[in-house]
């Protein structure tokens, strides 16, 4: 089984991509959701997290009060850090358990959508990895006129993320969504079929031989880690992969602005 990461920025349009592989009947894992659930009540990671940080992080009904974690964490990068190492183990042990039941299921590909994919280091487990990209530019406008934030407060939001353009390094497929819905139907139905491709038919052999299965996913990340060199800056003659990428599409998209007679 192939397992792909999805990833992206605020604003960016995964959601939108992660529902066009749906309907695509590619099988997708939430991280989201998969977060809430560590740290749901009774769990053992909010356990920890009430040892850690105290019962004001509690609603009255024992579910996690996001909002007060949140005041507590912000900005201290110590406790930052506590709290990924409490809710990190658990997230990818429910992960574990999800890309399982595909494995049982024989599904040939899985998508792990994640916003913080590869903040969380979640990339290393991926066979392939597929980056939602557009500008600043157009994600700073999408976000201000979808949250009806000023320029000073959708900027502060794009600030707390690292840059999509930091991401494009770690990209096997970039979905470019710069342009209208049409396109990135026609970009997700492409990548789909290069997902199906690389996965081949050896994934047959995999899953009916799960020593196989194993032997070929750790050697996959081993591949892609060592020799590949994905996450690396790997340059161009013009910067790294990821800056020549964005470049093409912002050029592309002020082509496309003058084109029209936008400015």
């Amino acid at each position: 089984m192939l397992v792909v990461g999805l990833t992206g920025g605020i604003a960016s349009g995964k959601s939108t991509v992660s529902s066009l592989l749906k309907s695509q009947n590619i099988p997708l894992i939430d991280l989201d959701i998969l977060a809430r659930q560590a740290v749901a009540p009774n769990s053992y990671a909010l356990s920890a997290l009430v040892s850690h940080f105290g019962d004001d992080i509690l609603h009255p009904s024992g579910e996690l009060n996001r909002e007060k974690l949140g005041s507590i964490i912000f900005g201290n990068e110590k406790e930052r850090r506590v709290l990924n190492s409490i809710v990190h183990p658990a997230v990818r042990r429910l992960l574990a358990w999800e890309l399982v039941k595909c494995w049982f299921r024989g599904e040939k590909v899985a998508v792990v959508d994640a916003p913080l994919l590869i903040e969380a280091g979640l990339w290393k487990m991926c066979g392939a990895i597929v980056v939602v990209y557009c500008s600043e530019t157009l994600q700073l406008q999408r976000l201000q006129t979808r949250n009806s934030l000023s320029v000073a407060d959708a900027r502060a939001r794009l600030s707390s993320q690292a840059p999509l353009s930091s991401k494009l390094v770690y990209a096997d497929y970039v979905i470019d969504n710069s342009g209208p819905k049409g396109d990135l139907d026609a970009q997700v139905v492409q990548v789909v079929t290069k997902l199906h491709a690389k996965a081949g038919w050896s994934w047959l052999v995999s899953w009916l031989l799960p020593p196989v299965g194993l032997l070929r996913g750790v050697l996959r990340v081993g591949w892609r880690l060592w020799v590949q060199g994905v996450g690396k800056e790997r340059r161009t003659k013009h910067g790294t992969r990821g800056e020549k990428k964005g470049e093409e599409i912002e050029l592309k998209e002020r082509r496309s602005r003058n084109g029209s007679g936008r400015l």
